[in-house]
């Protein structure tokens, strides 16, 4: 069976670490067809705009997609992309490898993060001069899928510590609703959970992050959250991540489009190719997606090594050797 994977490179080390991804699922033993497609700052300033028609059609047919990064358009191009592939549910895996340094080594936490509300909804309004105001928004539905999703992975996966984060001694009507859904749908499926303050949570994730597995979190949270988990265990190159619908879905790298190093081939491909790993799982090719991830850890175990994890070697070295390992 053939599987076409809409590729969209996009900005910056996006136009590098996305060709990193496509070599090394080319290398497994799945069919796959390639479609390139458009999107970003240099698409909206030779055609006018971020993510034109025709890549939307293309993602939206496609078996799944493969996203690199966005540079300035990036919310006139990732946000309608995961409306496109119908996301609702953004999965964000932060955990050490061996032979890495890592500020905390024990980390092994996923953030699932609602991926259609919250203050991303975009609705900004300027109600006169000097003063602008952001819509959050949080509904029942939102918030029993992403909770159902998040227990459901957590129970798949084997962790068994599930945490529900939240600001809901503030925010009472919107993040209360989040909480007390969250609250219903885990007495439906019988799972136990804490729930912890966003703010207080951040602080132990730092200190402790051994104490926590799977983090299930309004939008803006599970963002914010996954980025401070990065710093735990090595940095943003380290850190794929899943955009889940009910049929569809897209993968990319939770880093941006690091302007300072783009163009000079030192990219780090990790998270890029972990995010391929994660459209294999979802393809429903799991020894496939062990077989890559076991490819990665023994490159970030042994090297060579990007710049940004201590080694001096380039995009492309660190692409061939994970691509020897397969």
């Amino acid at each position: 069976m053939t599987h076409e994977i809409a590729v969209i490179p996009g900005d910056g080390i996006g136009r590098e670490v996305t060709p990193a991804a496509v070599d090394v699922l080319a290398a497994t033993d799945v069919d796959f067809d390639f479609v390139e497609c458009e999107a970003g700052d240099s698409v909206r300033a030779e055609r006018g705009v971020a993510l034109p028609e025709e890549t939307r059609e293309i993602a939206a047919e496609a078996d799944a997609t493969l996203f690199g990064a966005a540079g300035e358009t990036a919310a006139d191009v990732i946000l309608p992309l995961r409306s496109v592939v119908g996301s609702f549910a953004n999965v964000r895996p932060a955990r050490t490898y061996p032979g890495l340094d890592a500020v905390q080594p024990d980390t092994d936490l996923v953030f699932i993060r609602e991926n259609t509300e919250g203050v991303y909804s975009g609705i900004e309004s300027e109600i006169t001069e000097g003063v602008r105001t952001l819509t959050r928004v949080i509904t029942e539905d939102a918030s029993r899928d992403i909770a159902e999703f998040g227990f459901r992975y957590a129970r798949r996966n084997g962790y068994d510590d599930v945490t529900v984060a939240h600001k809901a001694n503030v925010m009472r009507q919107t993040d209360g609703l989040f909480v007390e859904t969250a609250e219903a749908v885990a007495a439906e499926l019988d799972r136990e959970y804490d729930t912890a303050l966003m703010d207080a949570l951040a602080m132990h994730l730092v200190m402790h992050p051994e104490d926590y597995g799977v983090v299930i979190c309004p939008n803006l949270a599970g963002d914010m959250l996954s980025d401070l988990a990065a710093g735990l265990v090595g940095g943003l190159g380290l850190l794929p991540s899943a955009n889940v619908g009910r049929e569809n879905a897209l993968f990319e790298p939770v880093h941006g489009s690091a302007p300072d190093i783009a163009g000079q081939g030192i990219a780090n491909p990790a998270a890029m190719v972990l995010s391929a790993a994660m459209l294999l799982d979802h393809l429903e090719y799991p020894e496939e997606a062990d077989r890559v991830r076991t490819a990665v850890e023994a490159v970030l175990e042994s090297g060579p090594l990007t710049p940004d994890l201590g080694g001096d070697a380039g995009t492309e070295a660190m692409t061939d050797a994970i691509v020897d390992r397969l």
